[in-house]
C-alpha cells in the first residue's frame, strides 16, 4: 500500500470521532435504564486509564488537534460511565460516587501534566531514551484498550446474555478501530503494536455484537418459557388441592345435618 499522507490523517481523525463518541449511547442507555446489570467496570474503568499514556502519547507527538482531544473526551467519558457503574451498580451514595470520580479525574489530570512537561523538551531534542518511553506510553495504552474488553465476556457468560452494553456503542467502537488501521496502513512505517491492539479492538467488538445476536435470542425465549411455565393460583392444570385441618373437620361436623334413624 502507497504512503498517503491525506487518507492517513482522514481515516486516522474518522477513526478519532468514532472512539470519542461512542461511549455517549453507553452513557444514555445506563441513564435510562438506571441499571448497570451486565457492563463490567472494568471495561470502562481500564478504558479510562488507558487514555493516560495515550493522552500524554497524542501531546508530546504535536499531533493535529482532533487527535489531541480524542483521548481526552474518551477518558472523560468512560470514567463517567464507571461512575455510573459505581452509582446505579454497587449503589454507592451520590457523594461517594462524585468524591472518588472527582479524585481519580483529578490525578489523572495531575499524572498526565506531569509526564508531559516532563517528557516533551527532551522528546523534542532527541533523546533516545525520552523516545522509547512515548513510543511505550502509546503503546500501553492501546494495549489497555484491548484488554478491556476481556471482562467483559465473564459478564456474558455470567449472564448467558449481552446485557447492560449498548450494542450502539459497541459498534461505534468496531469501527473506530477499522478507521485507525487504516490510517496506519497508509503510515511510512506500520506501528506494529497499535496495529495489532486495534484488531485485537475490532475482532472482540465483533465478537460481543455476533455473541448478541446469537445469545439474546436465546435469553429471550428462555424468559418467555418460564412466564408461560409459572402455575396461575387455582389455574394449573385444573386440580385444586383442599387442605383440611382438624379446625375445619371438627366445624364441618357441627354444621353437618343431624340424622335420625326411627326404629320400628
Amino acid at each position: 500500500m502507497p504512503v498517503n499522507a491525506a487518507a492517513e490523517n482522514v481515516f486516522g481523525t474518522m477513526g478519532a470521532i468514532f472512539w470519542t463518541v461512542q461511549l455517549i449511547p453507553q452513557l444514555h442507555k445506563t441513564w435510562r435504564t438506571k441499571s448497570t446489570e451486565g457492563l463490567s467496570p472494568w471495561l470502562v474503568f481500564l478504558w479510562g486509564i488507558s487514555s493516560l499514556p495515550l493522552g500524554v502519547y497524542v501531546i508530546v507527538q504535536d499531533l493535529n488537534i482532533p487527535l489531541i482531544v480524542q483521548p481526552q473526551l474518551f477518558g472523560l467519558f468512560s470514567l463517567l460511565s464507571w461512575g455510573q457503574c459505581m452509582y446505579y451498580g454497587a449503589t454507592r451514595s451520590r457523594v461517594w460516587c462524585a468524591a472518588v470520580l472527582g479524585g481519580t479525574l483529578a490525578l489523572w489530570g495531575v499524572l498526565e501534566a506531569t509526564l508531559v512537561f516532563v517528557l516533551r523538551p527532551s522528546y523534542r531534542h532527541g533523546v533516545p531514551a525520552d523516545k522509547t518511553g512515548v513510543r511505550f506510553l502509546g503503546s500501553l495504552g492501546s494495549a489497555l484498550l484491548a484488554i478491556a474488553l476481556l471482562p467483559q465476556f465473564y459478564e456474558i457468560y455470567k449472564h448467558g446474555a449481552v446485557l447492560g452494553i449498548s450494542l450502539t456503542f459497541m459498534a461505534i467502537d468496531l469501527l473506530g478501530g477499522v478507521f485507525s488501521i487504516l490510517s496506519l496502513v497508509f503510515k511510512h512505517r506500520v506501528d506494529a503494536i497499535a496495529a495489532v491492539a486495534y484488531s485485537l479492538v475490532v475482532v472482540l467488538d465483533g465478537l460481543v455484537l455476533v455473541l448478541a445476536m446469537i445469545l439474546n435470542p436465546r435469553a429471550k425465549k428462555r424468559t418467555s418459557r418460564r412466564g408461560h411455565d409459572r402455575p396461575n393460583s387455582g389455574d394449573g392444570d385444573g386440580i385444586t388441592i383442599t387442605v383440611i385441618t382438624p379446625a375445619t373437620s371438627v366445624q364441618e361436623t357441627a354444621l353437618s345435618p343431624v340424622s335420625t334413624n326411627h326404629g320400628v
